[in-house]
């Protein structure tokens, strides 16, 4: 049989080598049009052909990708290539694990849709699917890929996953630690030892992270070095697995060696660009110290800017460590190659689809023709932030040559339009709710324009308002507005006209001031159980009218509007009123808040954050009710509804048997630690404690001078499509008989 086969072949090949080729003809072919698969043979029409060039024409189509068969047919002169094309995927999905991540599906899966099907790249991604497990800490992991022929000949693929399980550190070991705490580590690795009650909130749950194992190592050495042992050498950890119960056991051999001062501190310019004792200065490591590696770390980040700040923005600080192993010390040298001079020859402005160039532009410290600077770069970016405009902001630097670079502005837009929604759920007042829409960025112009129409059980406020942070691209801003309001609080409710203009400056990139204007009028309405004669003076309850004049100045040197997490800002404000009208008196308002990122320390995206204000008002001639000030709520102490905090008097008409008066002097502070929950959605979890106190001058109609509250809790910060969304979750401290708690509040459209 095996010699019959042989013959007929040889004969049918005879056949094609006998005949020249007539004609070239196609059948299944769809990704390679006809001409361009005619260009790719070896021979032409009128061609005679052997076996070899019908061999390489076979391989050049097979090369292509597209195709699971191909072969011919020859009869009469023609030659009939016929393909098999590979299906084309129409859906990919994954089961059981990151079923909805974009990011996992680009950056792992790698199948995408419309691609042929393969089974070779197929298993690849089954391959990678299974790493990126393991990296988790999970072991024993399976998937396995589905495939189902559609009608129209396509192919869906479904990678099904069974994640295995989480190992457990349950027992960690170090071997040779005697100069430093073991305990310590804890603050640096990521692999901890399973603690107690693992699962609750600042315990470590064990669980062992295999993409952090081969760093924790390094991360040791490095917590070593930072203590002064430069000879340290700690081993990778030996893991022990217990595979029937997904446990483990790991242990450290550590070799210590001694700790190492500083002999001397040694600069060594290869051309001397600034004076050396301007580099010293801004040096933390100093002679006869223990050695730091951080500081050592930072001390050269601090002389790259400097000398960067001096146009040489491809300067090289190059540190080294010459150690004397038999006196223990260190000479600790920086080498600084400067380099040459940079000149900025263009700044290109990226990703903003809505918001004008010049809108980016005019926050920038560097432009065409200028001479490079560090800092200027590092303001830049911190000002484009702070615009609040886009949801992340870089500024790439592409060099030309040595003497002259590009900058690129990337951005990527945000949601400045939104809708303002606010409220809380109090055991007094129930649900709270009030609208309003905003845009801070007005057809990508910068200029914010404001219209509410807000309605709730406490609030009535119909306002239009416009302000341009700068006038016509300059350090000037304006702004306008026309508001009707009504307010209730708690034991009176306040109905307002107003109208208020003012103009601003930015004196420098952080300082900037205000000069404003606003003319009100405001009547009262009290409930009919109210006794105005246990307050006193009269006057404080008659409709008045105010006219005032607001200066203020205030520094920003955040790095975001929204989110920031460097930097601190403080405002002060200063109002006057009585020109021409009822109101008389002096009022201060002083803001703070100090923001710190902590991912370099704690290795995620963590914030901490301070706030604190500091509000008081003198009496001038007369202080209506409603001027004074009320603590309670997101913005002050939270645990207590908004404006429920308050010096009182006792009104036995009262529900609660007290009235609030308002204070002349409040002091609230928060402490804030906010932490990434789920990133890809924005949204982050944060802790709070508040504390506040509120008094009034002394009186003997006064039952409670001075009063004192604080608050706790938790809360959601979520960067929704439809703005900035804070939800709040707070219960009181040191609440009393008659004080309105609060449990739950939520904002949305203003800043964390």
């Amino acid at each position: 049989m095996k010699i019959f086969l042989a013959t007929l072949f040889l004969l049918l090949t005879t056949i094609i080598y006998a005949n020249v080729i007539k004609t070239i003809k196609y059948k299944g072919l769809v990704h390679i049009s006809e001409p361009v698969a005619l260009r790719m043979l070896p021979f032409e029409v009128e061609d005679e052909v052997d076996s070899t060039l019908i061999d390489d024409a076979i391989k050049k189509y097979f090369k292509q990708g597209y195709f699971n068969d191909i072969w011919v047919e020859f009869q009469d002169g023609e030659l009939t290539f016929n393909f098999t094309e590979k299906a084309i995927i129409s859906k990919v999905e994954l089961k059981g694990w990151k079923e909805s991540d974009v990011e996992v599906m680009d950056a792992v899966v790698q199948v995408k849709k419309g691609t042929l099907y393969d089974e070779k790249k197929l298993e690849a991604a089954k391959k990678r699917i299974i790493e990126a497990i393991s990296q988790d800490g999970k072991i024993d992991s399976v998937v396995e890929i589905k495939k189902e022929y559609l009608e129209n000949g396509s192919v869906k693929v479904v990678f099904v996953v069974n994640e295995g399980e989480k190992i457990i550190i349950e027992k960690l070991q170090y071997s040779g630690v005697e100069g430093v705490n073991s305990n310590d580590f804890d603050t640096v690795i990521a692999n901890k030892e399973h603690e107690f009650m693992g699962w609750f909130w600042g315990q470590n749950d064990g669980k062992m992270s295999l993409k952090d194992l081969e760093y924790d190592n390094l991360r040791i050495r490095d917590f070593y070095m930072q203590n002064g042992y430069l000879d340290a050498k700690i081993e990778k950890p030996f893991v022990r697995v217990n595979f029937d119960h997904y446990t483990a056991d790991m242990s450290y051999q550590i070799e210590e060696g001694d700790p190492y001062s500083i002999s001397k501190v040694t600069i060594y310019q290869v051309k001397e660009v600034v004076d050396e004792d301007k580099i010293n200065k801004i040096i933390s490591l100093v002679k006869g110290d223990v050695f730091n590696i951080k500081k050592f770390r930072d001390d050269a980040e601090k002389i790259k800017t400097l000398i960067a700040d001096k146009s040489y923005a491809f300067v090289q600080v190059v540190p080294d460590l010459k150690k004397n192993k038999e006196k223990k010390t260190v000479e600790v040298v920086f080498k600084i190659m400067p380099g040459e001079k940079v000149k900025i020859r263009n700044v290109i402005i990226s990703g903003n689809n809505r918001t004008l160039d010049r809108i980016v532009r005019r926050e920038l410290y560097l432009g065409p023709g200028d001479m490079y600077s560090l800092t200027d770069l590092k303001d830049s970016r911190n000002a484009v932030g702070r615009l609040g405009f886009f949801d992340s902001n870089t500024i790439e630097e592409k060099r030309i040559d040595n003497n002259t670079m590009d900058l690129i502005v990337k951005t990527k837009e945000a949601a400045t339009g939104n809708i303002q929604l606010g409220g809380g759920y109090g055991s007094y007042g129930g649900l709270l709710m009030s609208v309003g829409v905003n845009d801070r960025n007005v057809w990508g112009s910068g200029i914010n324009v404001g219209v509410k129409a807000e309605k709730s059980q406490t609030t009535q406020n119909y306002s239009f308002n416009i302000s341009n942070p700068r006038l016509n691209d300059s350090d000037f801003s304006g702004n306008f507005s026309i508001y009707h309001s009504a307010y209730d609080y708690n034991d009176y409710s306040v109905l307002t006209d107003g109208v208020s203009f003012g103009a601003g400056h930015r004196f420098s990139r952080y300082v900037s001031g205000y000069l404003g204007y606003g003319y009100a009028s405001n009547s009262y309405e009290f409930a009919s159980t109210f006794d105005t004669t246990l307050y006193g003076d009269q006057t404080y309850f008659e409709a008045y009218n105010k006219s005032s004049v607001t200066i203020s100045a205030k520094w920003d040197n955040t790095d975001d509007f929204y989110l920031p997490r460097e930097g601190f800002e403080l405002s002060q404000s200063f109002e006057k009123s009585g020109l021409g009208a009822d109101a008389n008196f002096f009022k201060s308002r002083t803001n703070l808040g100090k923001f710190i990122g902590l991912e370099e320390y704690l290795g995620f995206d963590a914030i901490f954050r301070y706030k604190a204000r500091l509000y008081a008002i003198i009496d001038t001639g007369y202080i209506p009710l409603a001027e004074k000030f009320y603590m309670g709520g997101i913005g002050s102490v939270r645990g207590y509804q908004s404006y429920s905090l308050s010096p009182t008097v006792s009104d036995l008409a009262a529900v609660d048997g007290i009235r609030r008066i308002g204070g002349t002097q409040t002091f609230s502070n928060s402490l804030e630690l906010s932490l990434p929950l789920i990133p890809k959605a924005k949204m982050r979890l944060v802790t709070f404690a508040d504390w506040g106190v509120i008094s009034q001058d002394t009186s003997s109609m006064l039952l409670s001078n001075v009063t004192a509250r604080g608050g706790y809790g938790l809360g959601l910060e979520w960067f929704s499509p439809v703005g900035p969304i804070q939800l709040m979750f707070a219960n009181p401290i040191g609440s009393q008989a008659g004080d309105k708690t609060s449990h739950f509040e939520f904002t949305m459209g203003q800043r964390f």
